[in-house]
């Protein structure tokens, strides 16, 4: 059995938090049953983690999509995002990223024989 979800988010649109929240949201609860997980932003969803972007988008129930960042980091989810989605959106990131990784990093993780890997 696999130990570790990584969840790629190129293309979730990150102006819509129904796009967003739960691919997050299955991040954190992978973390809370104990297996390694890992977010990485790239491509049009990398704008998620330029600041004002998570803290200006709201959920249903009134929070902040950064909330849920900070939430799914709190419960041991790594936050990653990938150069190349930085391009057109800045080199600032918000706090909750923990590392900038390159393509040869994606490919790599994702084609470990250990790692499940969803795309959104």
């Amino acid at each position: 059995m696999a130990d570790k979800l990584l969840i790629i988010m190129a293309n979730s649109d990150p102006d819509s938090a129904m796009s967003v929240v739960p691919p997050i949201t299955q991040a954190a609860v992978a973390a809370a049953m104990e297996f390694e997980a890992e977010i990485i932003f790239t491509g049009h969803c990398a704008k998620l983690v330029v600041p004002g972007t998570a803290e200006k988008l709201m959920l249903a129930d009134g929070r902040a999509a950064i909330e849920v960042i900070r939430e799914a980091r709190d419960a041991g989810v790594k936050i990653k995002v990938c150069a190349s989605g930085l391009e057109r959106w800045g080199e600032t990131v918000i706090a909750e990223v923990e590392e900038t990784v390159g393509a040869a990093y994606i490919i790599s993780e994702a084609m470990d024989g250990e790692t499940v890997t969803f795309t959104y």
